[in-house]
């Protein structure tokens, strides 16, 4: 796909591809490196959740939590 092609198409249509591309990223998520700082910060949630400093929270809730922020 060229880029007068993603001109072309809808903004409906890239969001779209932009999710089955990332949908067909993750299959594979061996190929995306984490940083080291990314690994440090789960284990130090999991170390506050383990001493009842963090909560577990439904993905839904939380987006919906997150959205509402800007209003």
């Amino acid at each position: 796909m060229n880029s007068l092609a993603i001109q072309q198409m809808t903004w409906d249509e890239k969001l779209r591809t932009m999710e089955e591309l990332w949908d067909s990223l993750r299959q594979d998520e061996s190929r995306v490196p984490s940083q080291a700082w990314h690994e440090t910060e789960l284990n130090q949630t999991a170390e506050r959740y383990k001493a009842g400093q963090e909560r577990a929270v439904d993905w839904h809730d939380a987006k919906r939590e997150l959205l509402n922020r800007d209003e």
